[in-house]
Formats: structure tokens, C-alpha cells, sequence
């Protein structure tokens, strides 16, 4: 397993989180390691360090404390993802490919632990109809701005394509972090020419003898 998920993750922006965020990516962390029946208040307070009921007192609740996972899962996930990259990367077809990629590609690498602890809560939210709510509503954010990369690309249908999107990165995300490739993580070509295929299967070629990542085309003649 990678390196645990703690407040002084690369991806956070300062090494020294606050109490909540430490009592968060505690939790984080736990999730990751032990599963859902690992985490308790207590425990998180061991682990973290704390006075004993220092969590209790932050999240009084286990549904608390599991919205607070899910909230610090959304912050850590947006630095790492980085959709603020994504949407720029909207001029051309290559552009998208790129920046997928380099977004999967550093998850993967980097953060595998988060992505366990993103599927424990997500099971975990199947099972509590309160969470799930939380958990759909936080997790919103991130479907925007792949609306907004396809619409720009030229999409006919951007919502429809975006949820094509959405569940072939989760399909990859969770078979190289936790299914049958978990041992082969793709690298950052690989993944670049996945995404240039699917988007060029939603896009088309657009008549240039390229794909959508740049990549030419089976049988295309070359520009001179």
C-alpha cells in the first residue's frame, strides 16, 4: 500500500494542518488501513495523537465524523486532481488528453491510500441514505468542470459524454488501485493514449488524420 494518507500529504498545502484537518485526514487514513470498522473516535484519537474525546468533541457523531472524511476527501481530491488544470486545458483536442491524464496518472502514483478511503465512504454511503446525500453533493464539483472541457471540445452531447467520462476514470481508478491491475499502474503515455481514444470516439477525428490526443490515426497520411 502507498504511503498513508495523513495532514502532511504532498498534496496538502501546508505541513502543519489544523485540528480538524488532522482529526480528517486521521480518519482519512484509518478508512485506507483498517476499513470502516476501524474507524472509531478513539481511534482516531490514538492515532492522531489527541487527548482522548478531543474527535468526540469535533464530530460528535459518527455520521460527523464521516461527513468530515468526506469533506477533507473532496479538498485533498481537488489538489491532486487539480480541476482548475482540466478546464483550461480546452483548447484543441489534445489538450483534454493531457490533462486527464496527468491528473490519473499522479492519483495513481501518488495516492492510492485516498482512493481507498474515497471507496470505503462511497460504500459506506450506499448503506446510509443521510450520507449519501453529503456524500453526492460534495462530490458534484468535480462533474462541472468535465462538463465544461467537453462542451468546449466541441461535444454534441457534453452532459452525456462527461458521465461517459466520469465512469471510464473510475472504472481505471479502481482497477489499478484496488482490482485485478493493481499491480500495473499505467504510465502517462499509456493513459494520454486511452483518453485520446475515448474522446475520440466521442468527438471524432474533426478531419484532421489525428486522434484527440494528437496521436495520428490508423491509415492517416502523413502532413509533409
Amino acid at each position: 500500500m502507498a504511503p498513508r494518507t495523513t495532514g502532511t500529504d504532498p498534496a496538502s498545502p501546508s505541513s502543519r494542518p489544523s485540528r480538524a484537518e488532522l482529526i480528517a485526514d486521521t480518519a482519512l487514513t484509518l478508512l485506507a488501513e483498517r476499513g470502516m470498522r476501524g474507524l472509531t473516535h478513539r481511534a482516531v484519537d490514538e492515532r492522531a495523537g489527541l487527548p482522548q474525546g478531543s474527535t468526540s468533541n469535533y464530530a460528535r457523531t459518527r455520521q460527523a465524523l464521516l461527513e468530515a472524511a468526506v469533506r477533507r476527501q473532496a479538498e485533498r481530491e481537488v489538489r491532486v486532481l487539480t480541476p482548475a488544470e482540466t478546464v483550461r486545458a480546452t483548447d484543441g483536442r489534445a489538450a483534454p488528453a493531457d490533462a486527464l491524464a496527468l491528473a490519473l496518472h499522479r492519483y495513481l502514483t501518488g495516492h492510492r491510500d485516498l482512493l481507498v478511503a474515497r471507496y470505503e465512504l462511497a460504500l459506506e454511503a450506499t448503506r446510509r441514505p443521510e450520507l449519501r446525500a453529503f456524500y453526492d453533493a460534495t462530490g458534484g464539483q468535480f462533474r462541472e468542470p468535465l462538463v465544461a472541457m467537453m462542451r468546449a471540445a466541441g461535444s454534441a452531447d457534453p452532459e452525456r459524454h462527461a458521465h461517459s467520462l466520469v465512469a471510464w476514470c473510475e472504472g481505471l481508478l479502481f482497477s489499478c488501485a484496488a482490482g485485478s491491475y493493481h499491480h500495473a499502474v499505467p504510465s502517462l503515455d499509456e493513459l494520454r493514449r486511452g483518453f485520446a481514444e475515448l474522446l475520440r470516439g466521442m468527438l471524432g477525428d474533426g478531419g484532421e488524420g489525428r486522434d484527440s490526443g494528437g496521436y495520428p490515426l490508423a491509415g492517416a497520411a502523413p502532413r509533409g
